[in-house]
């Protein structure tokens, strides 16, 4: 393997990898269209996209026009063929998480070009694109409700897993053009430039959002985001005091990047909190249903997501604890681009169920 590495390169290895998995894709559903395509392409990836664009509880294959097949997919008639729901499943899981290290071995390989030595900067800069990325979705949320202004497949491009490409080349653009900025003197660090960009976006997500809330086409419900914001940030320094206290070691390697992964995920965990159990206490005429499978088991199984919200902070405690001085010395830039999709994973969800819920989308 390290012969064939040095032969071909990693970046060249990476790109053919990309590749051949495309075109074998593309083949396989081309030879077999029914087997390959419909029954695991179309049921597992694009149809979940197309009934969440269209705000459909299920949808139905139906030789291919793809149609509302009501509230219960158990509905859909003997002919209508695979059916889908918004949301993830584990046999999604099971091709988005390979797809998103082929993404991040890329975009690894983008910060190596540009020859970055100061990453824990850069993390802190590239926090905005994490609120960024679920604010953005909330828009998409929003459009359904607004009756479809941006029509598929252009608003498939703002839904889960194709905007986390999406909010990640927006990144990667606004990183080159941040380090460029810096090293032609005009600014002192490429954080500051980076964090703005990344600023300027949310502000900009969350302004259409605040439009289309005054026009009345979408509610607003601010004390959702005070109390999951606020939520989020009591458990959080309850939890980084008990680490400082009981186990000081376990945030030795990350420092204070450790306290934005608590409160990422803390954010996400109140956010599902409020959305799922108290959304009507604070005038939502609805709740919000779980759209990933450990959440929906967790709220079956305990018939509320208070449990989710203990899981989340104690699967961040056990990711900074592994985040330990040795792995940064051995590959910061990897380490932090892992810590930065670790905070990403957690906010981009988590932002967005709030804002959903803020503006009753």
């Amino acid at each position: 393997m390290n012969e064939l590495l040095d032969r071909v390169g990693p970046v060249r290895l990476w790109a053919v990898t990309v590749l051949a998995v495309t075109i074998a894709v593309a083949a396989a559903a081309v030879a077999f269209p029914q087997r390959v395509y419909v029954e695991v392409i179309w049921q597992y990836y694009w149809g979940p996209v197309v009934a969440d664009a269209n705000g459909w509880s299920c949808v139905a294959w139906a030789g291919g026009e793809q149609v509302d097949a009501g509230a219960n997919c158990a509905d859909a008639g003997p002919g209508d063929g695979p059916t889908a729901t918004p949301g993830y499943t584990w046999q999604s899981y099971a091709g988005y998480v390979p797809t998103l290290l082929l993404l991040l071995v890329g975009i690894y390989f983008v910060v190596e070009w540009l020859d970055i030595d100061r990453f824990r900067e850069g993390f802190y800069g590239l926090f905005p694109f994490m609120l960024f990325g679920g604010a953005l979705r909330t828009v998409e949320d929003a459009n359904v409700q607004a009756d479809l202004l941006i029509p598929l497949p252009w608003s498939a491009l703002l839904i889960s897993p194709f905007i986390y490409v999406v909010v990640a080349l927006v990144a990667v653009v606004a990183v080159v053009i941040a380090v460029w900025l810096e090293r032609r003197g005009t600014v002192s660090n490429y954080a500051y430039p980076l964090a703005a960009i990344g600023t300027g976006a949310l502000v900009l997500t969350v302004a259409i959002l605040a439009v289309l809330s005054a026009r009345g086409g979408i509610g607003f419900f601010p004390l959702i985001t005070v109390a999951t914001i606020g939520g989020a940030t009591l458990i959080t320094a309850v939890t980084w005091v008990a680490i400082d206290r009981l186990a000081p070691g376990i945030n030795r390697g990350t420092g204070y990047m450790g306290l934005v992964v608590i409160w990422a995920h803390a954010v996400d965990g109140i956010a599902n909190l409020i959305g799922l159990d108290y959304a009507t206490a604070f005038g939502w005429p609805y709740t919000l249903s779980p759209k990933h499978p450990i959440n929906a088991a967790i709220v079956d199984f305990f018939g509320t997501a208070w449990p989710f919200v203990a899981l989340k902070v104690a699967a961040a405690v056990f990711i900074i604890w592994v985040f330990d001085e040795a792995i940064f010395e051995e590959s910061p830039r990897y380490a932090i681009l892992l810590l930065i999709t670790v905070v990403a994973v957690g906010l981009g969800p988590g932002t967005r169920d709030m804002l959903r819920a803020t503006f009753g989308v």
